[in-house]
């Protein structure tokens, strides 16, 4: 950053998002975001872009795939969860279906048992009714399919 007038050269950007990229995979929306925060202006920022785009900085289809992995793999969230979050930066439909094929089917299936069965052993409740609610509102939230958790609430929760 230039200390006279507090403005980036469009190199100097280029360069600070190449690092920003090169550390964790981005969205073209976060990479904007950024920009702006840099005060470019929108011309500056079309350039820096296609530059990042040119030399695999920056993938939408990778950056998908690594948000699905990520996020189900630690935050164990269902693809309905992770469908919204990519819709809210800004990718398309096939883009998302491509990165929802990084979870494989029998992971998917295990993760849900696995959170379904330790939710339901962690709830206090007595009464079978609040008890399939406050579970099926849990698994909901986390982005399970709402076939899954009924299924999944019929057999844990007869």
């Amino acid at each position: 950053m230039n200390p006279t007038h507090g403005s980036y050269t469009v190199e100097e950007a280029k360069r600070t998002l190449e690092r920003y990229c090169a550390y964790q995979e981005r969205c073209h929306k976060e990479v904007v975001e950024k920009l702006r925060k840099m005060n470019m202006i929108q011309l500056a920022i079309d350039e820096v872009v296609g530059h990042l785009i040119e030399h695999d900085f920056l993938n939408e289809t990778r950056f998908a795939g690594a948000f699905a992995r990520g996020k189900f793999r630690i935050k164990s969230w269902g693809k309905q969860r992770i469908i919204r979050e990519l819709k809210m930066r800004g990718l398309n439909d096939r883009t998302i279906k491509v990165g929802l094929q990084e979870i494989e089917p029998e992971d998917y299936y295990h993760v849900f048992d696995t959170l379904s069965r330790k939710r339901n052993n962690q709830l206090k409740e007595k009464d079978k009714y609040k008890r399939r609610k406050k579970l099926a509102d849990y698994l909901l939230y986390r982005g399970w399919e709402s076939n899954l958790v009924y299924e999944k609430i019929q057999e844990l929760i007869p």
